[in-house]
């Protein structure tokens, strides 16, 4: 494959070449794995888009918030990507995929591309290389990047480290949903959006708007975060209101954090966060080697036996394991 044409396709903003770079970035085979970071080091590096990341309980109306709110900002001339993420099945290993058919209006717009990714039980709510496909998004010059994670929950907080601006959504009176998780993920994120805020519900968003936002005030401030933030306000995404202020302020958050110099520290500490998580995967990639299986094999047998404890036996196969090394 001529990985420099495929770039400079994908730089051109071709949607089958960018769909074309995502499969590469996102495919198992190491080959298929080079190929895509060499069409990512071909690509503009200049280019950036607002990376949005967006998380909420299950039925909060993630996928109709993105529709209309990816439509509000094609109206306003932006060129939107939309990165959904799936849940794979833990048994079977399959996803259903079918973001796109829930978003039926951008899907159609020649100015917004959809992908929707399996998760393949990759912890954290985004798939394994959904930073990856970000960056060509951003090679394609697209100026706003979605990301959608699985769903809420103790670990979808991974989005934070690949996004700009981090949306949570929930639905009127569903507080209790997030009980068990709410101060984790509501310390990651920069917004509350009440998604549902209409007819007989608009009440109860009021309400569970005000929470949202005492809560907000109790929690430690950021110093990544100018006054009033993080918020907490209402938007209905079916009647396509309050999508505008909310867009306002994510433009005035960002602005402010890059005149503070806090756009950039975050997004050079996100890199660095990405390396780490790099160097642990490739570590993890050598336990898959035939000899060292064999070794965890034999080790595992004497642990279940009793005859070494799960620690030692750990230790003993991480420094064999690094002995070996060293001495090729």
């Amino acid at each position: 494959m001529d990985t420099t044409d495929l770039a400079a396709r994908i730089a051109r903003g071709e949607r089958r070449a960018l769909a074309r770079g995502i499969t590469l970035v996102e495919s198992a085979r190491a080959d298929h794995q080079a190929q895509g970071a060499e069409v990512i080091a071909a690509l503009p590096r200049e280019r950036q888009a607002l990376r949005i990341g967006l998380s909420g309980t299950p039925g909060v109306g993630k996928s109709t918030f993105i529709e209309a709110f990816g439509m509000m900002l094609i109206t306003q001339g932006l060129r939107v990507a939309v990165l959904a993420v799936d849940p794979s099945s833990t048994r079977s290993g399959g996803s259903i995929l079918g973001d796109k058919t829930r978003m039926d209006r951008l899907s159609r717009e020649p100015a917004a591309f959809i992908r929707p990714s399996p998760s393949r039980t990759h912890l954290g709510g985004v798939a394994r290389r959904t930073r990856e496909a970000v960056a060509l998004c951003e090679g394609a010059d697209f100026d706003v990047v979605l990301i959608e994670t699985v769903g809420v929950g103790q670990s979808e907080t991974v989005v934070a480290q690949m996004a700009d601006v981090f949306l949570l959504l929930l639905a009127p009176a569903g507080g209790d949903e997030l009980q068990g998780v709410k101060r984790g993920i509501m310390e990651m994120a920069d917004m509350i959006l009440i998604n549902k805020a209409d007819g007989d519900l608009k009440a109860a968003a009021t309400r569970t708007c005000a929470d949202y936002a005492g809560a907000l005030r109790l929690l430690r401030k950021r110093p990544q975060d100018p006054e009033g933030f993080p918020r907490a306000m209402m938007v209905s995404a079916l009647a396509e209101e309050g999508l505008e202020a909310a867009w306002a302020d994510m433009q005035g958050l960002v602005d402010w954090r890059r005149a503070e110099g806090f756009f950039d520290a975050t997004r050079a500490a996100q890199a660095r966060y990405w390396f780490e998580e790099e160097v642990r995967e490739a570590l993890l990639a050598q336990l898959r080697d035939a000899d060292v299986r064999d070794a965890m094999d034999a080790l595992a047998a004497q642990v279940a036996e009793g005859a070494l404890t799960p620690v030692v036996a750990a230790r003993e196969l991480v420094q064999t394991h690094l002995r070996r090394k060293d001495a090729v």
